[in-house]
């Protein structure tokens, strides 16, 4: 049976539709741990990821400054949700938008910037270190021109009040303050600080977990002070090998490292038994909150509310996620262990393998 639904008024613009989104009960995995394990839908966002609350909130932020005005364009670096996110919101408020992506990621990011109107401008990968980098290209581009605003989502810290200030809050209110623990991925920082800093505000009890793929030097740098990292991962916009201000924001307890293999295994399980297709990075978080399900329940702890995001369109993980191909390329199969077997791996897995943070925060 339906829950009861609630609805909103008239709308007067896409970006109107940003937030709020619903919170979900992934029923399979929730009764395989004892746990209750949700994800915020921030797919049904305009744009399709969590992204577009971050876009939202850094461009009326530099509206009401004054730093852009209608007419103008934005100018962003991105692997794409952002991208998206940020071309959505440009029409609703009469700006333009030029999204520097490096090449390589999905297809359908690519096509989605340009059918919501955005301009794109591909450039090759490489190392953060060379000024071709999407990130300083951007920063030039918009530097160039007296009609652009460089949004600069790593170090632009209404990034982080997105979150503070509505997805926290939505968050407390939707699980009427029990959670127990927060789980997600990060990229720019923006998301986990900011839902971190609100939810621990309300209980210094909520634990907030990092995840991170391989290829990504959170976890060495929360460990050890630097980053360092091995492999590689089909995530997109996932991880990072330097500390930016958004990400200096975040409050975190414990992260872990976890594989594609894993990933690829939660999707189909998730998509098989709950209807939900994940995108890629939705896939790692829904890992992560199994992972931290198997935690609690090896040390006794029962009917853990965990909260993690579906946090972009697994539509647009089709290229990739959803690829056999690619997926045989990268030495990934579809059906290497149940997400039963998945579980009894994770409640096998030694404490050693998720680093605490004894003073939270990076």
């Amino acid at each position: 049976m339906r829950g009861s639904t609630t609805l909103r008024s008239i709308l007067t613009s896409t970006a109107d539709q940003i937030g709020h989104t619903d919170m979900l009960r992934l029923n399979s995995l929730s009764t395989l741990t004892g746990c209750e394990i949700l994800v915020k839908c921030e797919y049904q966002n305009p744009g399709g990821s969590i992204k577009d609350r971050a876009a939202l909130q850094m461009v009326t932020e530099a509206m009401d400054e004054g730093n852009l005005r209608e007419g103008m364009t934005i100018v962003e670096g991105t692997a794409g949700n952002t991208g998206i996110g940020l071309s959505v919101v440009a029409r609703s408020f009469g700006l333009e938008m030029l999204a520097v992506m490096p090449r390589g990621q999905t297809i359908e990011k690519q096509r989605m910037i340009e059918l919501h109107g955005g301009q794109l401008h591909l450039v090759d990968p490489c190392p953060f270190a060379n000024p071709d980098h999407f990130y300083h290209t951007a920063r030039r581009l918009a530097e160039q021109r007296e009609d652009c605003w460089w949004a600069n989502q790593f170090e632009n810290l209404a990034n982080t009040r997105a979150h503070l200030n509505h997805t926290g809050p939505e968050i407390w209110q939707q699980t009427g303050g029990r959670i127990d623990a927060l789980v997600s991925v990060c990229g720019t920082g923006g998301t986990i600080a900011g839902n971190s800093a609100y939810l621990k505000s309300q209980s210094e009890q909520v634990s907030i977990w990092l995840i991170d793929p391989e290829g990504s030097g959170i976890v060495s740098y929360l460990r050890s002070g630097q980053y360092q990292s091995t492999g590689s991962s089909l995530t997109e916009g996932i991880g990072i090998m330097r500390t930016v201000d958004n990400f200096r924001q975040a409050s975190i307890d414990h992260a872990v490292t976890l594989p594609d293999q894993d990933l690829v295994t939660i999707s189909r399980a998730v998509r098989d038994r709950d209807g939900l297709v994940l995108g890629s990075s939705s896939a790692l978080n829904v890992a992560g909150a199994l992972f931290v399900a198997a935690q609690s329940v090896r040390h006794g702890a029962t009917g853990t509310v965990i909260v993690s995001f579906a946090c972009d369109a697994g539509e647009r993980s089709f290229s990739k996620l959803y690829n056999s191909a690619f997926l045989q390329q990268r030495g990934l199969r579809t059906d290497s262990e149940s997400v039963e077997s998945l579980f009894e791996r994770y409640l096998s897995a030694a404490d050693e393998s998720a680093v605490t943070v004894d003073e939270p925060g990076p």
